[in-house]
């Protein structure tokens, strides 16, 4: 793929993972000063690694959950925990996440992120992703 269809590719996934509400909304924000950013998540993120073969998208989710909650990135966590039910990822399925990211990634890391999903799921609306 060229860049442009690596783009196009890549939006294609992201407006599929994130939803064309979250994903008008950073476009609307894109600015001279973020716009080349912007461009690299889609073409990078989406484009080159949500789109390759050797893992659904359910899996990428739950790997993405994990690692976001290893390295303490809230903001970005409460956005893949919207996204995680449009990747078919359960409820239940986050609840055994973070109990194992407790053990790996530690207690403070594991409670921070069920209050941020309990919060994130209040937030919509929804008793549970299922």
């Amino acid at each position: 793929m060229d860049e442009k269809q690596r783009y196009e590719a890549g939006m294609v996934v992201r407006r599929s993972v994130l939803g064309d509400k979250h994903v008008d909304r950073s476009l609307e924000r894109i600015t001279d000063f973020n716009g080349e950013f912007q461009e690299m998540i889609t073409r990078h993120a989406w484009g080159d690694i949500w789109t390759r073969p050797g893992l659904e998208r359910h899996t990428r989710s739950l790997i993405t959950l994990a690692m976001l909650i290893a390295l303490n990135r809230d903001d970005e966590l409460a956005m893949h925990l919207k996204a995680a039910k449009s990747n078919g990822v359960s409820r239940e399925e986050i609840k055994e996440l973070l109990m194992h990211s407790a053990i790996y990634c530690g207690i403070p890391a594991a409670n921070s992120a069920f209050h941020l999903a309990e919060s994130v799921w209040d937030e919509l609306g929804t008793e549970s992703l299922d």
